[in-house]
This record gives C-alpha cells, sequence and structure tokens, in this order.
C-alpha cells in the first residue's frame, strides 16, 4: 500500500510551518488553539503501517564479518566497495550505507522477470524493492540517497514476519525523533517520513489541504479501488 505515498508531493513550507511550532518536550505542535501531535492512531489509519506487533529492535553495530556478506545475503549480490567514477563521490556500499541510485540503475538493468523466473529469483527482487521503500522511503537520510544497513537484517526471513513487526510505532518515533532535530536552531534538512506529517495536517486542519475538483464524481471502478486502500491515498 506504501506504494501509492510514493507520488504525493511534499509541501516544504508547510512542513516548515509545522516544524516552526513543535515543542520537543512534549512531542507536540504548539497552535494557536492549543497543543496537538500525532498519534499511533492517527498513523494506522492514514498509512494502513501495523501498530501491535513485535518492535523493531535490532543492531546499530557493524556486523560480524563486515557489511558485505550481509549484503549478499540480503540482495543476492555483491556491491562494489570502491569509487565508481575516476575517485570521486562515494563507493555504492560505504560505511554500511547502500547506495538508493546505484541500486535502482543496477535492478534496471539486470531485472527481467517473466513466466519462467524462478520463484526464488522473484522473491528476491521483491525483497530488494522491500528494501528500498522500508529503507529509502519510511526511514530516509537527509539526501534521500542512502539505505541504512541496519534496516536488512529486519526484513530477511519469512515474509509474514516482516508484516507482522510494529512498523507504525517505529515510523512515528522517526518522525517524533526528526521534528525534534529539525526544531533546533541551525536545522537545514529532514530525514525521517515527513510524508506523515502532511497528510496529518491536511486531515486535522483541512483550511491547508488541497482541494478535491471533483470530490463527488470518482466512477464505480475508482470507488472500488480506492475502498481498501489506507485513508491517506483517498
Amino acid at each position: 500500500m506504501l506504494r501509492h505515498f510514493l507520488r504525493i508531493e511534499i509541501d516544504n513550507d508547510l512542513l516548515m510551518a509545522m516544524v516552526e511550532r513543535w515543542r520537543p518536550e512534549t512531542h507536540t505542535f504548539h497552535l494557536a488553539e492549543g497543543e496537538m501531535t500525532i498519534t499511533l492512531k492517527d498513523v494506522a489509519i492514514l498509512t494502513g503501517l501495523p501498530i501491535s506487533g513485535d518492535a523493531n529492535i535490532g543492531s546499530t553495530t557493524k556486523p560480524e564479518g563486515g557489511w558485505g556478506p550481509l549484503i549478499r545475503d540480503c540482495l543476492g549480490f555483491d556491491m562494489p566497495t570502491t569509487t565508481p567514477i575516476q575517485g570521486r563521490g562515494h563507493p555504492p556500499l560505504n560505511a554500511g550505507q547502500v547506495s538508493v541510485p546505484w541500486l535502482v540503475s543496477h535492478i534496471q538493468q539486470e531485472v527481467e522477470i517473466n513466466d519462467e523466473t524462478p520463484e526464488e529469483q522473484v522473491e528476491r527482487y521483491a525483497r530488494i524493492y522491500l528494501i528500498g521503500l522500508v529503507g529509502g522511503f519510511l526511514f530516509p537520510d537527509k539526501s534521500n540517497r542512502w539505505i541504512q544497513g541496519i534496516w536488512l537484517p529486519l526484513l530477511t526471513g519469512e515474509w509474514d514476519a516482516i508484516g507482522e513487526k510494529s512498523w507504525g510505532s517505529a515510523v512515528l518515533a522517526g518522525v517524533y525523533r526528526e521534528l525534534c532535530t529539525c526544531s533546533k536552531v541551525g536545522a537545514k534538512q529532514a530525514g525521517a517520513a515527513m510524508f506523515i506529517v502532511q497528510l496529518w495536517v491536511w486531515e486535522h486542519l483541512p483550511m491547508f489541504a488541497p482541494l478535491d475538483p471533483r470530490p463527488y464524481r470518482r466512477n464505480d471502478d475508482e470507488l472500488n479501488f480506492l475502498q481498501n486502500l489506507p485513508y491517506g491515498v483517498k
């Protein structure tokens, strides 16, 4: 369901206005009408992310044997650890971080899924897509160019086990932390899933929400499609 949020156009001015009203001491927005905050219920309804289940916890230290074997187990191939172009920039695998542009270009060049593709290969590329979605969209860094390697162990194993984790609470914790960081003097960029803040503002402060030019003209097919999607998509 998260892929439907990839098309959202981030309103930087709106987010900046909300950051200026965020108080780290209480984790609330201080508005003219009083204090408000984003709750787990908001995250669950707007995004459809689960808010119950096992917590997303793991090690943030370098694994035994380095990041290379872990990357190979998760992605199914080795990533270069040397700078690709004439010594400029960073290598695709750098200090436990995976380059998003390199990963996307590699998949676009290598992947060709058809009816004869082995199930193991389909699952491997599906897992790579999931890693990109979680590491690059739900928990992005400020540059949107790197995926933290610490997320890889949480996205391996059985598919059902991955879906049973409390992703909503982890995302909300990340948003709280980023709002606290951005509210400090000198902050210039924001990471985390800030699109949730924007959806929350549209829902609870509707005067800032975009107007639907055809709210009562949706056809039956579109209504049926929206029926099973999170409220934030609608």
